[in-house]
């Protein structure tokens, strides 16, 4: 039997639904699993109490959905950073990413942590890059006995230049999950922030593909997948080759044509591309 994908949506394409409705309509659309930007839930997380957790959680499992896990992780609350030479800051907002291992783990059985948050890792304070990523394993390599405690991986997402200036590429992503040791420590690929990698795609994830726990794919520009000329196949061939069964899931950042197109339109599209690919 051909290998098949799961697919999920970042649920924050549907903004100002409501949570029900809008696991409704990602189910209708074809997806399975659902991933979660906190600071739709709440402007601070970590307030939100283990009622409203559970009532998430049935919510999801009653619509037919799983939970994928978290991204954005830093959106909110606003004036986080966790590579600042700010001791008292630093620990504060690693302190934001332990409770958001309970919320993700709170939310669903397995779930993932993108971290990307470019605006709150970038170098600041006059911080070198070496001296931030150096603060960013140390906070990573903090909290990952807890993620494992609780079930959770975080995943070192790498990001362009253009966004961010400490973990440029999946080899460096991957190296620091290396470096660290820790099976909740793991990392991922994302077809739009992968833009500055110099091989293609499908090597970089052929190469890692022990580490990587989580997909996102969107066109490089950020639309959704099929608006674009990108070729979403080698990569998708590659992780078939090799028998991956974590979550392929869309993320986009232009919401104009509205969340139900994007979420129908995107998975026939990429249903379309892995029907055509060997088995």
């Amino acid at each position: 039997m051909s290998h098949t994908f799961r697919h999920s949506i970042c649920n924050e394409v549907f903004e100002k639904w409501a949570f029900d409705a809008t696991c409704r309509a990602i189910r209708k659309a074809g997806y399975t699993g659902i991933e979660i930007s906190p600071f739709t839930l709440a402007e601070d997380p970590a307030t939100i109490a283990p009622a409203q957790r559970s009532e998430y959680r049935r919510i999801i499992a009653s619509e037919g959905l799983r939970f994928a896990g978290l991204h954005w992780l830093m959106v909110s609350p606003k004036g986080l950073h966790v590579t600042t030479p700010d001791n008292y800051l630093r620990q504060r907002s690693w302190r934001h990413i332990r409770n958001l291992i309970d919320l993700c783990a709170d939310l669903g059985d397995g779930g993932v942590m993108v971290f990307g948050s470019p605006a709150q890792r970038s170098t600041t304070a006059g911080a070198t890059r070496a001296e931030a990523t150096r603060r960013f394993v140390e906070g990573l390599a903090e909290v990952a006995p807890h993620a494992a405690q609780r079930g959770v991986t975080i995943l070192i997402e790498a990001l362009p230049k253009a966004q961010c200036d400490i973990v440029l590429s999946l080899d460096e992503a991957a190296s620091l999950a290396g470096q660290i040791g820790s099976p909740a420590i793991q990392t991922m690929y994302d077809s739009h922030n992968a833009i500055d990698e110099v091989e293609p795609h499908e090597v970089l994830v052929d190469r890692h593909f022990s580490k990587i726990r989580h997909v996102h794919v969107n066109e490089m520009d950020g639309r959704h997948p099929g608006t674009g000329s990108h070729d979403f196949r080698p990569v998708l061939a590659a992780l078939r080759r090799r028998g991956y069964s974590a979550w392929i899931s869309l993320e986009v950042f232009d919401f104009k044509p509205g969340a139900e197109k994007i979420a129908h339109d995107s998975l026939r599209f990429l249903e379309s591309q892995i029907a055509g690919l060997p088995s």
